[in-house]
């Protein structure tokens, strides 16, 4: 993979091609970003570009015998490790090499819900055991077939039990001209023994912009349908990507236009609205309550003054200061929020979808129209 690829991470790329430059690539290093950023991808471009035989000056030449290997990730020298479901037949994270290699050539961008979906996981917790610590000793131990610098690629390090330990050792003093790239998503899970020995690399997540650019090029949406996509997944490309594969509709007009029959108390349209989200599907339900509820609570900061903190895209944001302005509270979309979340929990736990949504649009009424706010939702403001 090469850094042009990527989307996003100007600043990170620029900062790891200047590493390579300047001869400051540190041996055991660890890509700290959110789910979706593209930490992974990052990884691998850097990795090729460490070993091109013919460097750019801003990324690798991808026509190299390196480059192609790379390319389709067969290089000897490139190792990767990551978690997955050990059985009597697999042991070692090369015993689903094949898996993994196909998973990552389809799309680089995944997370463990999709390498799940990959493997027989069956109700099998994933995890790196012992028996893969002990074989990347094993792996890293040779010298390097190829390239002069042998590259191991770990995804997830969270994934590491106490066996981890057993790496230390190796991250702390590795053979020559070895480098070892953790991607990880959760600080807070990594071994501390681990992450003491590695340097941080932290990867900001995309920004909405950049999620919707991607999304208008490559998803066919509107660029109404992209806007809300990047603004409710915020950042996560994977879950952008999967809302545009399942959902085509335009959840800011669907939501305020539900809004506003509450506040009009337009039971038909109510009734009529109930019998369309009832037919979208679980998913669907559920990405459409989280767009409300993240909508609401950007409502919330117009309504608090904070207008400049407010991520919405601008057709959709001149709707919420109207919102905001002439028709909710703070109280009122605190009271809603509440709504949608419970909402949110019951579909999930396959709540009857028809009787639910109903329930939900009767609450608006009360909420918006006759601004009866459910028990424990006055709060003083000065």
């Amino acid at each position: 993979m090469q850094f042009k690829e990527i989307i996003g991470q100007q600043r990170i790329k620029q900062q790891l091609v200047q590493t390579v430059k300047e001869n400051r690539v540190s041996h055991a290093q660890l890509f700290l970003s959110p789910v979706g950023s593209g930490a992974l991808p990052l990884a691998l471009a850097y990795a090729q570009y460490i070993n091109c035989l013919d460097k750019g000056e801003e990324d690798s030449c991808g026509v190299c015998s390196s480059c192609r290997k790379y390319e389709r990730l067969i290089h000897p020298d490139l190792h990767f490790s990551y978690p997955f479901f050990a059985s009597t037949s697999i042991k070692t994270a090369v015993d689903v090499l094949e898996e993994w290699r196909s998973m990552l050539l389809q799309d680089a961008y995944f997370d463990m819900d999709i390498w799940r979906s990959k493997l027989e996981a069956a109700n099998k917790q994933a995890n790196i055991p012992i028996a893969e610590c002990h074989d990347i000793i094993k792996k890293l131990s040779y010298k390097a077939f190829e390239a002069e610098t042998k590259v191991l690629i770990m995804w997830l390090p969270e994934y590491l039990d106490k066996s981890g330990n057993a790496l230390l050792k190796l991250i702390e003093e590795p053979p020559a001209n070895t480098l070892f790239i953790l991607v990880a998503q959760s600080q807070d899970q990594i071994l501390s023994t681990i992450l003491s020995r590695t340097q941080i690399v932290k990867i900001p997540k995309l920004t909405n912009h950049e999620v919707s650019q991607f999304l208008l090029e490559h998803s066919g949406l509107t660029e109404n349908q992209a806007s809300d996509y990047s603004f409710l997944t915020d950042g996560n490309l994977i879950e952008a990507k999967a809302l545009a594969a399942d959902n085509q509709n335009d959840s800011s007009g669907i939501f305020t236009s539900w809004l506003r029959n509450g506040f009009s108390n337009k039971v038909p349209e109510l009734i009529d609205f109930t019998e369309v989200a009832a037919k979208w599907g679980r998913e669907n339900q559920k990405n459409f309550l989280k767009y409300g509820i993240n909508y609401l609570r950007e409502c919330c900061l117009i309504i608090s003054g904070a207008e400049a903190m407010v991520k919405l895209p601008p057709l959709t944001l001149e709707t919420a200061k109207k919102l905001s302005t002439h028709v909710l509270t703070l109280p009122m979309a605190e009271a809603i929020i509440a709504e949608l979340e419970k909402a949110h929990y019951h579909i999930e736990r396959n709540a009857n979808p028809k009787i639910l949504f109903l329930d939900v649009s009767l609450q608006l009424v009360k909420i918006i129209k006759f601004k009866t706010l459910p028990a424990g939702t006055q709060y003083i403001y000065n």
